[in-house]
């Protein structure tokens, strides 16, 4: 028995090195980095949403663009209220996201999986991801589409 268990240790020790070589990371960061494809929709134009993308890569998302020149068809789809509506449009895991919603709510959306639609930022609050001006103004984090309508998610 004891040889047994010494035996798979070694074998799980030896696939940890194995996973370490081959990819950079132990195998928890590994399983830990899988996180679903974010889709956005934005204007080839705008600056702050590209700052966006960049803030869910370096978050681990992976993440493929689409240029439009109009995304209110996508927020239409998707059922993105006008009133929280911003510049850019996504969908993650079956969530839609509007505008600058930083990557550990989204993470924790993801994790949580209420019954909504999706998460937002209304408007472009400075200091929120891709609009890092040096100015931070308070701004929330809206949880919507759920049944007992929009509440707050997170308070920034």
């Amino acid at each position: 028995m004891f040889l047994t268990a010494m035996g798979a240790s070694l074998t799980v020790g030896a696939l940890a090195i194995a996973v370490r070589s081959l990819t950079g990371t132990s195998p928890a960061s590994a399983s830990s980095a899988a996180k679903p494809e974010v889709m956005v929709w934005k204007s080839p134009t705008c600056g702050c949403c590209g700052g966006w993308v960049d803030h869910m890569r370096a978050a681990g998302f992976p993440v493929t663009v689409q240029e439009v020149d109009d995304v209110e068809p996508v927020k239409t789809r998707l059922g993105v209220p006008t009133r929280l509506q911003s510049c850019h449009t996504a969908l993650v895991g079956g969530y839609a996201l509007e505008g600058h919603v930083p990557a550990d709510s989204v993470q924790r959306l993801l994790r949580e999986r209420p019954a909504a639609v999706g998460l937002a930022v209304p408007g472009m609050p400075q200091g929120s991801p891709g609009m890092e001006t040096g100015v931070k103004d308070p701004y929330d984090v809206v949880l919507f589409g759920g049944a007992g309508g929009d509440s707050v998610y997170e308070r920034r």
